[in-house]
C-alpha cells in the first residue's frame, strides 16, 4: 500500500511541478501539453516519467540539451516523501488522506512563492475551502453520530480560525505600508494564512506562524551578513514568507498540537 501511495505521489509531484511552472504566470495547466520551454519540443511520454527520466536524461532536454532544472526531480521526490510520512504518521485513514492534499497545496505554494514571490489564488482560495471542508470532516470522523450544531461549530471554529490569522497577516501588511508608504507584504500571504489557519486551527497555527517568522528572521539576518550591505542592505532585502509559512505548516500539520501542548505545560 506505502509503495502505491509512493508511486501516485510521484505523478502527482510531477502534475505539481506544472502547476509551479505555469500558475504564477496565469498559464492552463491543461494546454499547451509539456514542452521545453527553450526550443518548444514536446516532452514524449517515455522523457515525462517522474525521477527515472531526468536522470536518465541527465537534466537536459532530448531535442535541444538545454537544461531542466533540478526543481522537478526535487518537487517530486519531495511530496512522495511526504505521503510517504503522512502514511507513516497517520495511516491509511481520512487524516493521512488530509496531510497529503495539504502537503501538496503547502508544498507547491511554498516553492512558487520561492521562484516568483508570488501566491495564486488557484491554490490559496481552494486550499481555504479544503481547509474548511476538513474541519467539518474531521469532526464528522471523531463522532459519526454528532448533532448537527456540533459539525457547525467545528466548521464555524475553521472559518474563525482563518479569519483571525488572515487579519492578522492584513494588519501586518497595513502597519508597514503606513510606515514604509510602500507594501512589505502580498495580499497572497493574507490568504495564505487564511489558508494555513483553515486547515491547521488556532494552535497548530500559532506554532506555524512563531516558526515561519524566527526562520524569516534568520535567513534575513544571516542574508544581511553575508553580503546584503552591497546589495542595500536590510532596507531593500526580499523574503518569501509564503515559503517559510509553507514549510512551517507543513511541519505544524504533523507535529503542531503536540509542540503547543507540550509548550502550554511550562504556564500550567
Amino acid at each position: 500500500m506505502v509503495g502505491l501511495a509512493v508511486l501516485v505521489a510521484l505523478l502527482l509531484g510531477s502534475f505539481l511541478n506544472v502547476c509551479i511552472a505555469r500558475l504564477p504566470a496565469h498559464r492552463s495547466i491543461v494546454r499547451p501539453a509539456s514542452h521545453c520551454p527553450r526550443c518548444g519540443a514536446p516532452i514524449r511520454p517515455w522523457d515525462n516519467v517522474p525521477l527515472l527520466s531526468w536522470l536518465l536524461l541527465r537534466g537536459r532536454c532530448r531535442a535541444c540539451r538545454a537544461r531542466i532544472s533540478v526543481r522537478y526531480p526535487l518537487v517530486e521526490l519531495g511530496y512522495a516523501a511526504l505521503v510517504a510520512a503522512a502514511l507513516w504518521r497517520f495511516g491509511v485513514t481520512l487524516e493521512g488522506a488530509a496531510a497529503a492534499v495539504f502537503c501538496f497545496l503547502a508544498l507547491g505554494l511554498l516553492v512558487m512563492d520561492l521562484e516568483t514571490m508570488s501566491l495564486p489564488d488557484a491554490f490559496t482560495l481552494p486550499g481555504l475551502a479544503l481547509g474548511l471542508g476538513w474541519n467539518l470532516v474531521a469532526a464528522m470522523g471523531r463522532a459519526p453520530g454528532a448533532p448537527f450544531r456540533a459539525q457547525s461549530l467545528a466548521l464555524s471554529s475553521g472559518a474563525v480560525a482563518a479569519g483571525t490569522w488572515a487579519l492578522l497577516l492584513l494588519g501586518v501588511r497595513w502597519a508597514y505600508y503606513a510606515v514604509r508608504r510602500r507594501h512589505g507584504l502580498g495580499a497572497g500571504d493574507v490568504k495564505l494564512a487564511a489558508m494555513l489557519g483553515a486547515w491547521l486551527g488556532f494552535q497548530a497555527m500559532a506554532v506555524c506562524f512563531l516558526l515561519a517568522v524566527l526562520a524569516a528572521a534568520a535567513v534575513g539576518a544571516a542574508a544581511i551578513a553575508w553580503g546584503g550591505r552591497r546589495a542595500g542592505g536590510w532596507r531593500t532585502l526580499r523574503l518569501p514568507l509564503g515559503s517559510f509559512l509553507c514549510g512551517a505548516g507543513i511541519f505544524a500539520f504533523f507535529q503542531g498540537r503536540q509542540l503547543f501542548t507540550w509548550y502550554m505545560k511550562f504556564w500550567t
